[in-house]
C-alpha cells in the first residue's frame, strides 16, 4: 500500500513542479505564520511571522526561505527540515494550511494573506491522513481556505446552552458571524461547523461517526465509549487507549470527509464535560494541538505522545 502511495507522490509531485512555474508574478501577500513542529506538536522547532510575502509565494519556497530543507521525489516533497528526517516506512512531514492538511504538494500550494502553515513531523502508522486540526485556532474560520473565507454555521445541541453561548461569543469575538442551528440539520458543502453538544447528542454526524471509527478513519486520536459516551479515550500515536476520561471530560477535535470543508466538535462525556470544552476553544488553550481533550484543570493534547 505505501508503495503505491510512494509511486502517486512521484506523479503528483512531477505535476506540480511543471505547473507551478505558471503561479504568476502577482502583487504578494502579508501577515503568514509558519510554524515547524514535531511529534503532533509537542516538540517546537520554530515559528515565523512574515508581514511581507513575495508574489507567488508557494508554501515550499516559504519554508525553504525559512528553514534549512533537503526534498525527494523531485523535490515535491520534504525529507528533513532543520537536520530532522522522516523515515518513508513510519514518519513523514506533513503541513496544514489553517488547520486543513493541504489537498496538494507544497509547490504547487500558493500562500495567501493571513494563511497559517503549520509543518508537522509524525508518525502515521495509525492515521496516513489528518484532514484537519484545531492547533491554528481562530483558523480556519478567518481566511478560509485557498484564500477564500468560507461561512460558518454553529449547531448547538439543547441540553449545553451555555456552552453554546461560549462558543458563540468566542467567534464572535475572532469576527466571524455564525448562524445557529439544530445538530444534524447540516451546515452545507462549502461551510465550516462548528458542533456544541455532549457525545450523546452529537454521535450522528458525519465527523462524530468518523471520529468513531477511529484514527484511521478520522485523524483523531480520540474516542468515546460507553453506551452514551460517558468515557473519553485518549489514544497513542499508533491508535492504542492509553488514558480513560470519565464524567466531566470535554473535547475539541476537527475533521473532515474530502471535498467537504472541516467540522470542529465541542463535545464531552455530559454537559459538564461540553462546558469545560467551550472554555478551551480559545489560540492559547488550543495552539499546536491536533486536538485537546479538557477534565477538570488539565489539558491533554491527543494523541498522547512520549515522543523523543
Amino acid at each position: 500500500m505505501r508503495a503505491l502511495l510512494a509511486a502517486g507522490a512521484v506523479a503528483i509531485a512531477t505535476t506540480i513542479a511543471t505547473s507551478g512555474c505558471g503561479l504568476g508574478a502577482g502583487s504578494g501577500t502579508s501577515d503568514v505564520t509558519l510554524t515547524v513542529t514535531r511529534d503532533f506538536g509537542h516538540q517546537s522547532v520554530g515559528t515565523i511571522t512574515t508581514r511581507r510575502v513575495p508574489g507567488a509565494e508557494t508554501v515550499m519556497r516559504m519554508l525553504q526561505r525559512s528553514f534549512s530543507v533537503q526534498t525527494r521525489y523531485g523535490g515535491g516533497f520534504v525529507q528533513s527540515i532543520d537536520g530532522r528526517s522522516g523515515d518513508p516506512q513510519r514518519h513523514d512531514w506533513f503541513y496544514y494550511v489553517n488547520g486543513i492538511q493541504a489537498s496538494l504538494g507544497a509547490a504547487g500550494t500558493a500562500v495567501h494573506r493571513g494563511d497559517r502553515i503549520w509543518w508537522d513531523l509524525h508518525d502515521w502508522s495509525a492515521a496516513e491522513s489528518i484532514p484537519a486540526v484545531v492547533g491554528s485556532f481562530p483558523e480556519p474560520f478567518i481566511h478560509g481556505s485557498g484564500g477564500k473565507r468560507l461561512p460558518t454555521a454553529l449547531e448547538c445541541a439543547g441540553d449545553v446552552g451555555q456552552a453554546c453561548r461560549v462558543v458563540s461569543a468566542e467567534l464572535e469575538k475572532i469576527g466571524v458571524p455564525v448562524a445557529v442551528q439544530q445538530p444534524g440539520t447540516g451546515s452545507g458543502s462549502d461551510s465550516l461547523a462548528v458542533v456544541v453538544g455532549t457525545w450523546s447528542d452529537v454521535k450522528g454526524e458525519i465527523a462524530a461517526r468518523l471520529i468513531a471509527h477511529g484514527p484511521s478513519a478520522s485523524g483523531v486520536y480520540a474516542r468515546f465509549s460507553g453506551p452514551r459516551g460517558q468515557t473519553l479515550e485518549l489514544l497513542d500515536v499508533r491508535g492504542h487507549p492509553v488514558r480513560r476520561l470519565g464524567a466531566g471530560a470535554g473535547l475539541i477535535a476537527a475533521t473532515a470527509q474530502s471535498p467537504s470543508p472541516p467540522t470542529w466538535l465541542v463535545t464531552g462525556t455530559d454537559p459538564a464535560g461540553v462546558s469545560r470544552a467551550a472554555a478551551a476553544l480559545t489560540p492559547a488553550r488550543l495552539q499546536d494541538h491536533f486536538a485537546l481533550a479538557v477534565q477538570g484543570g488539565s489539558y491533554l493534547p491527543a494523541p498522547v505522545t512520549g515522543g523523543p
